[in-house]
């Protein structure tokens, strides 16, 4: 049986992903989206899912950091609607609530819910949303999480409301992570991350003609910081098209002949409404 790493505990998002990827897979959670990625890396699981990307709040940065910087592919990806719910402990009043706990991404997301509700509550980043729901079921008697239904169900939550989320489109892009990526299907997704020379102008823009020249559309592209000094980022880019593509591949060469640092993050089947 194949095992597949994902951010813990049970009840989160990305266990959702998981198991809609590979039902049949031993489930092995992690407590960090860095943690997932090292174990794939190390080989203590043979893949891994993050999200990398919500639809309201943009990039998950710790999940897109992490995968820049182990030596992972993405070999596929998942796109998932998101609902949102309010959990509390069974018998919490709404009027009671004073502490507000989830993954940053999901604080963000319902940033308008909170504001308007609970304006005066104070808000805590959990490693997870599931773990948000341990933490106020075990330890904070005036709290609430955010997070799915699977979470209350699993911890014996209380759902005080659904679809707390600021917009109902709420969706999520999920990678999943492989020593290898995947094959070309005809259907297909590059992920990329580079440096250019930062003291010299019309070095970004030359690595885009690149793409641009060989009519290579682009999908996302956003700058990470390098950790090296201000001023200095690093810039992921997904693009469509496959590796192995003639156009992608000539196209991949000449970006990493301009860059200072170049990392081909994966080629991977382009997943439902991405």
């Amino acid at each position: 049986m194949s095992t597949l790493g994902y951010l813990g505990p049970p009840g989160t998002y990305s266990e959702e992903a998981a198991l809609r990827y590979r039902p049949d897979a031993e489930l092995v959670p992690f407590p960090s989206e860095a943690a997932v990625a090292a174990a794939v890396e190390a080989g203590d699981v043979d893949e891994g899912v993050l999200a990398i990307e919500n639809s309201l709040e943009g990039s998950v940065t710790r999940s897109v950091d992490a995968i820049i910087e182990r030596r992972v592919s993405i070999r596929h990806e998942l796109v998932l609607p998101i609902e949102h719910c309010l959990i509390a402990r069974p018998g919490t009043a709404i009027d009671d609530i004073t502490e507000i706990h989830a993954h940053p991404q999901a604080l963000a997301q319902c940033r308008e819910f909170i504001e308007r509700r609970w304006p005066q509550a104070v808000q805590q980043a959990a490693l997870s949303n599931a773990e948000a729901v341990r933490e106020i079921m075990t330890a904070v008697a005036r709290g609430a999480a955010i997070a799915g239904a699977r979470a209350a169900e699993i911890y014996g939550g209380a759902i005080l409301e659904r679809g707390i989320q600021d917009n109902p489109h709420n969706k999520t892009r999920f990678a999943v992570l492989g020593p290898t990526d995947g094959p070309a299907t005809g259907r297909d997704k590059t992920s990329i991350a580079f440096a250019v020379a930062h003291d010299r102008p019309g070095t970004l823009l030359g690595v885009l003609q690149e793409l641009a020249g060989r009519e290579i559309n682009l999908t996302k592209i956003e700058s990470r910081p390098s950790r090296e000094e201000l001023g200095i980022y690093v810039f992921q880019v997904d693009l469509e098209g496959h590796r192995t593509d003639p156009p992608v591949a000539e196209a991949l060469a000449a970006v990493e002949a301009q860059s200072s640092f170049f990392r081909l993050l994966g080629s991977y089947p382009r997943g439902d409404d991405a």
